[in-house]
């Protein structure tokens, strides 16, 4: 192994976090089967989805953390009293439309000059 390749340290300090992490919750589950908050038949598959989750083996769950996220941002951009994207986008049509409109009242009311306020 390189010392000097930051790829290679972050992969192998990710591989022991996970085996760190795998091994605590392993003992985890065990101490609550023991202490009886937990049934051992349930002990297993506990581990099992904990460690797909952090192995990236669940979409769901991945597709429920994006859309809390994306209220968590609406609601962030909402109190600080900025417009979304889709708002922008719904403005400038609006916009378009009454300086199309203004346009053709003006050309309609004095033919040959069009003069639009900034």
């Amino acid at each position: 192994m390189d010392p000097n390749n930051p790829l290679q340290q972050l992969l192998l300090r990710g591989l022991g976090t996970t085996s760190l992490v795998s091994e605590r919750l392993r003992n985890v589950t065990q101490a609550w089967v023991r202490s009886g908050k937990l049934d051992p038949s349930q002990a297993p598959a506990l581990v099992d989805d904990v460690l797909k989750a952090l192995r990236g083996e669940t979409p769901e769950l991945e597709q429920q953390a994006e859309r809390q996220l994306e209220r968590n941002k609406d609601q962030l951009l909402q109190d600080l009293g900025l417009a979304r994207q889709r708002e922008l986008d719904e403005l400038r049509g609006r916009l378009d439309r009454l300086e199309r409109s203004l346009r053709q009242r003006t050309s309609s009311e004095m033919p040959g000059e069009i003069d639009i306020p900034d």
